[in-house]
């Protein structure tokens, strides 16, 4: 049995110890929402508090900064990919959902001739693709023995290393994204369209069987959630990280819909903000049944395996040999040496997830098991094609595909450690779509930490 830190120990005692100190509000919003989210992560060695303090004052304002260059502000997606599991080609007509092109003619000079840049709203759209094309420029002109790599390399997209089944970047419909002028927030894209997203995520890709329902689904009531919980520590330790990694990634995308919710839309102009009541409705532990602060600890395990993946990336990065080019060799220099030091942050910290504890065991089982997981997330990612809101698809093609590289780099250590000093590698590579997705679908999560701190404060009043 996993012995308890005195830190560990401390906290639960002070805790205890607050139920009975006159004043003290146990059934407050903020405790209701966050008691349960402390101490260790399951299947881990870290606790919630590690995190916080690594993630709050050193990781978030470095990596936030990074990813305003731009080389990662700019994601390359087909938006306009059918969905391949069911004849529904609605797309949301709310405002807010849209992700607006710019005209052919305005692309900027040195980008590929069917790529546009997109600017946030309708009503401004003329104004922000001059704003895209004077911030975000991006140069892909590429040498010749860079094109020959490149040509090694597309044969590999589809290895079995992969974990996504990714866009293809030449395709015409394949745009320009300017992910600054197109923030992830809430854009009012609810209801059946996106719990049947979300479903079809949950019961047909979780290893779950369809006798074990899952607490709190959409039209099931108030089931109870106790057999579900039962069933998940009852199977084998990467099924179950996989479960709370998809929880996790829901859980940071509805931290995002409530940290920038559409709080006023008048003739006075839009106001964003955070949602209190939309963060208690989704986390409280009596709104939620049990289910919020499950949820909020979810997304600490999957910040540290996508944190894990940014410190075993280093040696990609380091090669003397690597450019992130944007035809700005000063600032591509400043963007590469800002990355590096983000990366050896992430190397430092004290507590990573232990990869070798996923897939140990019998070699032909292991590997079995490997495949098993690696086509259900490949199916997820094809879910994201199903999204109604362009902007939610958008964001959730990013994230998946983050998600997906992190899985790759996990289980890649051996060809990353095998990379030649100079020159292509054929054995491990990385997209500039896959470099891009990875950092900001990190920087999602880091966003989505940094954010509970923010709705500590905010519930800390309210009961």
């Amino acid at each position: 049995m996993r012995r308890c830190r005195p830190r560990c120990l401390l906290l639960a005692l002070l805790g205890a110890a607050a139920l009975l100190v006159p004043g003290a509000a146990p059934s407050s919003a903020e405790k209701r929402c966050f008691c349960q989210v402390t101490g260790y992560i399951d299947d881990c060695t870290c606790d919630v508090e590690t995190i916080d303090t690594f993630n709050n004052q050193k990781l978030f304002p470095r990596l936030n900064k990074l990813l305003e260059s731009d080389y990662f502000r700019h994601y390359k997606v087909n938006l306009k990919k059918p969905c391949p599991f069911w004849n529904d080609s609605n797309t949301c007509g709310i405002r807010n959902c849209a992700v607006h092109p710019c005209p052919p003619n305005e692309v900027p000079g040195g980008t590929e001739s069917a790529s546009y840049k997109y600017s946030e709203e309708a009503s401004k759209h003329e104004e922000e693709c001059e704003e895209a094309k004077r911030l975000g420029a991006v140069n892909e002109s590429l040498s010749e023995e860079t094109k020959r790599a490149m040509q090694q390399w597309i044969q590999h997209e589809d290895s079995s290393d992969n974990f996504c089944e990714a866009d293809d970047v030449q395709s015409p419909d394949a745009e320009y994204v300017d992910l600054l002028l197109n923030p992830e927030r809430y854009t009012g894209y609810k209801g059946p369209e996106a719990w049947k997203i979300w479903n079809s995520i949950y019961e047909e890709n979780c290893f779950k069987p369809p006798t074990i329902k899952r607490p709190l689904t959409a039209g099931r009531g108030n089931n109870d959630g106790h057999a579900f919980y039962r069933w998940l520590k009852g199977i084998c330790v990467e099924k179950r990280a996989f479960y709370r990694l998809i929880s996790g990634l829901h859980s940071s995308i509805n931290i995002h819909l409530c940290a920038r919710y559409l709080l006023q839309d008048t003739w006075a102009g839009t106001k964003w903000g955070h949602n209190i009541t939309e963060f208690q409705r989704r986390f409280d532990e009596v709104l939620s049944q049990g289910e919020g602060p499950k949820r909020l600890k979810n997304l600490y395990f999957l910040y540290l395996i996508e944190l894990r993946a940014m410190s075993k990336i280093l040696p990609f990065f380091e090669r003397p040999g690597f450019q992130l080019f944007t035809a700005n060799e000063k600032r591509d220099l400043e963007t590469k040496t800002q990355l590096l030091e983000v990366l050896h942050l992430t190397k430092s910290f004290p507590l990573h997830f232990n990869e070798n504890s996923l897939f140990a065991g019998n070699k032909k089982e292991a590997a079995k098991l490997k495949e098993e997981v690696r086509l259900h997330f490949r199916n997820i990612s094809r879910i994201m094609d199903c999204v109604g809101c362009l902007k939610c698809r958008l964001w959730g093609k990013l994230q998946t595909q983050g998600l997906g590289t992190a899985l790759k780099i996990l289980f890649s250590e051996k060809l990353i450690a095998n990379l030649p000093e100079s020159g292509p590698s054929y054995g491990f590579h990385l997209t500039r779509q896959e470099i891009v997705a990875f950092f900001n679908a990190f920087g999602r999560i880091s966003t989505s930490v940094r954010e509970l701190e923010n709705f500590k404060n905010l519930l800390r009043n309210v009961q």
